[in-house]
């Protein structure tokens, strides 16, 4: 009863495309996590609130926002050309001046560990260098994004 008016509720409004566009990156941290995990045999739980890594969550979100938009108003109305204009800005970013910024942290982390002798606290501490993601993490995560929209519109129209 609760879920249903709660797919009543937010059906086919802005409401959905909000929702959808937050789970999906919301689960997308959830499998980077389980990856992360899987692939170190480590928990770390500040993988949800680090960027970086595999999938792109911010990809994943910002393209389950557009193709929300593009679903409920049409994949031809200007809203929908806004969402996925700036779903793109924002997936370039992330493997363009992110990935970028995080190489040249990387770089740097090195230079101090040899000025300071393996003591980066004494400048500070360590740059974060997960800073950006590959093409493929963008991909995936985009793709994810999609997917995630689709499910998500069948779920509460269904």
């Amino acid at each position: 009863m609760l879920i249903e008016t709660f797919k009543h509720i937010i059906a086919n409004n802005g409401y959905e495309v909000l929702t959808c566009g937050l789970l999906a990156a919301l689960t997308g941290q959830i499998i980077k996590f389980i990856l992360f995990t899987a692939k170190t045999q480590k928990i770390n739980f500040k993988i949800f609130t680090t960027t970086g890594g595999m999938p792109s969550t911010h990809s994943a979100g910002v393209m389950a926002l557009s193709t929300s938009i593009g679903i409920i108003q049409g994949f031809e109305s200007m809203t929908f050309a806004v969402s996925l204009g700036y779903a793109l800005v924002i997936m370039y970013d992330a493997a363009g001046l992110r990935r970028a910024a995080g190489k040249t942290a990387a770089c740097l982390n090195k230079v101090m560990e040899e000025i300071y002798n393996h003591d980066l606290k004494a400048v500070g501490g360590k740059l974060k260098e997960l800073l950006g993601h590959t093409p493929l993490e963008v991909f995936v995560g985009a793709s994810y994004g999609v997917i995630f929209a689709c499910w998500f519109h069948s779920f509460i129209i269904g």
